[in-house]
């Protein structure tokens, strides 16, 4: 079994044993499928874009679901309030969510996963599961020097909650700040020279000293994704990037898989997931810059508004 294997089959693990007290396990989840429908529909929620590469890693590797995207891009970004507002805020749209039917709730933004996953979790009726662990445990199973390197917002990152749960596996870190990627990301200058030499500074920054030696680049940001080519050229041949949106799919693909009962007709075979969106603000403006985290056309889309 490769160390990839291994890292997703430990970030399910994890996750079930973390939030077995949480009310989530694989047979509950069964159970809440059953009660409405053989076809499982998967709640993905996010401050504004990001998230939609998550989705993306969905779609792709776990297509016998359907799923409901909240992004809150009236709200964003999240990452400059304070934990209580993020809460409030993630906590409205999780809730949002649950009463579209959604059986599992995704929380795909890592400064809402990082300051109030547990707050979610204790005002949901469905298992939940965030971006930081299973990113954490896919860089533990392929690190061999044990020192990783984490880029992120400057929310997540003060947070600590990359290094935290690294320490959990055994695993040292450092984590570095990366304000400007985000802005970059969304002016669609992912390969863009200036990228370029802003990600050259950064890397330099965060590769230092006794993480010289560091193995793993954690892309702690669900807008990162898209500058994983352009990493990928400039981080030293040993490092491998572990990206929290393909690692968050991965353990939910196999969550689904051990939860799910057989299809029995037609449409529960389908292989294609429905996608609908609820967006807070102007959702001409989430088509065209969506399409470009989500790699398609964005449609089904509907403006709605949460009470603060």
């Amino acid at each position: 079994m490769s160390g990839e294997t291994i890292g997703i089959s430990q970030a399910a693990a994890d996750c079930r044993r973390k939030t077995a007290m949480r009310r989530y396990d694989v047979p509950s989840f069964h159970d809440s499928i059953m009660t409405t429908t053989r076809r499982p529909c998967i709640g993905v929620f996010d401050s504004g874009f990001g998230g939609l590469t998550v989705l993306k890693e969905l779609v792709a590797l776990a297509p016998e679901a359907d799923y409901i995207y909240f992004g809150d891009t009236a709200r964003l970004p999240y990452g400059a309030k304070s934990a209580e507002t993020v809460a409030k805020y993630a906590i409205g749209a999780a809730q949002y969510l649950e009463q579209h039917g959604a059986h599992m709730l995704i929380i795909a933004c890592n400064t809402a996963t990082a300051l109030a996953l547990d707050r979610i979790e204790q005002a949901s009726s469905v298992p939940v599961v965030g971006v930081v662990e299973p990113g954490a445990a896919r860089a533990a199973a392929a690190s061999q020097t044990r020192r990783v390197v984490v880029i992120g917002t400057e929310a997540t990152v003060s947070s600590h909650a990359y290094a935290k749960a690294l320490q959990g596996h055994g695993i040292e870190a450092t984590e570095k700040a990366c304000p400007l990627f985000v802005p970059l990301v969304e002016e669609g200058w992912a390969e863009h020279s200036v990228t370029e030499q802003v990600a050259r500074i950064y890397l330099d920054q965060a590769f230092v000293g006794d993480f010289e030696a560091a193995d793993i680049l954690v892309l702690g940001c669900t807008h990162y994704p898209l500058l994983k080519p352009l990493l990928d050229r400039l981080v030293p041949r040993r490092v491998t990037i572990v990206d929290s949106a393909d690692s968050t799919a991965r353990v939910v693909g196999q969550l689904l898989r051990q939860g799910l009962p057989n299809p029995s007709s037609e449409t529960e075979r389908r292989r294609v997931p429905r996608l609908k969106f609820f967006v807070t603000d102007s959702v001409e403006k989430f088509r065209r810059l969506g399409a470009q985290f989500l790699g398609g056309p964005i449609e089904d889309v509907e403006h709605v508004e949460l009470k603060e």
